[in-house]
């Protein structure tokens, strides 16, 4: 059986790893649109930063045996009656079946000036989703001394921080209150800017850009800000219209049910930022990488199926530092929340009946493999337990993961997979941990340490509780799993 992806990014290169893993038989190809191998997007600020090369994001060159990439490949269109998908050259490639992993594309917001008279982006404007977009930024910098991002997102945050750092007296503006609006409250934001501030980017919030002149980025409380650079990273939609086209149900995304195939023809499939399942779109790598795994198996011949993924977004970039578990914005329970903008620390989690169902950390991240854990396995927590995981952590008293705490989210990596691991290079080859967000990097990397061979005896030998619980410091008694 043959399959053809159609896409070359995280998603499509998790699918055909996890293919060549179950030893799958039939042929491969791969379709990417961009002339280059398959490549961390999620990295591509730590490129322009200068922290990491463009050959230290590459995923893979290529594969071995029944697997073809072919790069610079744009498909025009799907034939679903011959099983066939058309190049922008003509040539026809047949499919048994056919997977869409076509991501996401930017958005333009409506700022007038942002497009010229002849269709092309205003010489000062870049989008930041590819690494072509991440070349053609690199290659402006030098002339450029401001710059403007607009959106305060994560990937908005994390461009900022990168153009500071090169050099670029950078201001960002957020249209809505308050920085990462759709993953932390109104505190969390402001310590936020708060950091971003200490560390020479200037934050507007409640303000939107509506005009590029001359002079500069217009914002409608009418101020002016003088730019060089204007970097767009506020909005992105998944890439449909190969879908659209071939008829298939799309909603925000391609509508697909659990085996991931499309609600209107089986033999297609959808996984990644492109797809969408119980009427819900992420952005993220964790359910891309999980849908790959489940698309795999189902592939092979397993009745594996799809039930929708939890949402564990990092935040990777210098100086910074966010985890957010699932929806604490829009999620009902009791919050417990706690604020120290002088130490630029926020922390809060959402319980329900004992139960973290929502978390956002800001600031420190000591303890959120910790609180992963307790998120994941649904741990019933005693009423003083959620307080005292976020407050302070003792120097005298620091939390130890346990082997079976996850510590890389997009992988789905325990700690002790990373202590089983010689060194960094095996945890990438063999667990790939750190290729995704890469907000794991120091926590595997301590765990790598010559002191784990201890703090692996320390994690093995604590106390557990019925139901594989784990003590916290200071714990109570009862803890259960649900």
């Amino acid at each position: 059986m043959s399959v053809v992806v159609v896409g070359n990014g995280m998603a499509a290169t998790r699918l055909v790893e996890e293919l060549t893993a179950r030893g799958y038989a039939g042929d491969v190809t791969v379709l990417g649109d961009e002339p280059v191998p398959a490549y961390n997007r999620i990295l591509l600020s730590a490129v322009l930063e200068g922290t990491h090369s463009r050959g230290a994001i590459t995923l893979r060159e290529g594969y071995a045996g029944n697997v073809t990439v072919r790069t610079g490949s744009r498909v025009l269109e799907i034939d679903r009656e011959a099983g066939e998908v058309m190049l922008v050259d003509g040539e026809r490639i047949g499919y048994d079946r056919l997977v869409l992993a076509t991501g996401s594309i930017p958005t333009l917001p409506p700022i007038r000036g942002l497009v010229r008279m002849d269709g092309q982006l205003h010489p000062k404007v870049h989008a930041f989703r590819s690494l072509a977009d991440c070349d053609r930024l690199d290659a402006a910098l030098p002339k450029a001394r401001r710059a403007v991002v607009v959106g305060g997102g994560l990937l908005g945050l994390q461009v900022a921080r990168a153009l500071t750092l090169r050099g670029v007296a950078t201001e960002v503006v957020e249209g809505t209150e308050h920085l990462l609006s759709s993953q932390v409250g109104e505190p969390g934001g402001k310590v936020l800017a708060r950091d971003l501030r200490k560390l020479g980017t200037e934050v507007y919030t409640g303000t939107r850009a509506v005009r590029l002149t001359d002079d500069g980025l217009v914002l409608d409380n009418g101020y002016t800000l003088e730019t060089d650079l204007v970097v767009l990273t506020a909005g992105g939609r998944p890439s449909t219209a190969l879908a659209r086209r071939a008829g298939l149900m799309v909603r925000r995304g391609v509508v697909i049910d659990g085996s991931l195939a499309s609600v209107t023809d089986d033999r297609i499939h959808a996984i990644g930022d492109c797809a969408e399942h119980r009427g819900v779109t992420t952005g993220f790598v964790p359910p891309a990488w999980e849908q790959a795994g489940v698309l795999a198996d189902h592939l092979t011949g397993s009745d594996a199926a799809y039930a929708g993924s939890r949402n564990v977004a990092r935040l990777r970039a210098t100086g910074l530092d966010v985890a957010v578990l699932g929806d604490p914005e829009h999620t009902d329970g009791e919050v417990v929340e706690m604020t120290n903008p002088l130490a630029g620390t926020y922390r809060k989690l959402v319980v329900r009946e004992g139960v973290i169902v929502a978390a956002a950390l800001v600031g420190d991240l000591s303890r959120v493999g910790l609180i992963t854990q307790l998120y994941d396995r649904h741990t019933v927590l005693g009423p003083h337990e959620p307080g005292e995981l976020l407050a302070p952590e003792s120097p005298a008293a620091p939390v130890v993961l346990t082997d079976d705490a996850e510590v890389c989210a997009c992988a789905g990596v325990s700690a002790g997979r990373i202590r089983a691991c010689a060194d960094l290079d095996e945890v990438r080859a063999s667990t790939r941990a750190t290729t995704g967000c890469g907000g794991c990097t120091q926590v595997v990397q301590r765990l790598l340490e010559p002191a784990g061979a201890a703090d692996r005896f320390h994690a093995r030998n604590m106390t557990k509780q019925p139901n594989n619980t784990v003590d916290l410091p200071s714990t109570h008694p009862g803890r259960t799993s649900r």
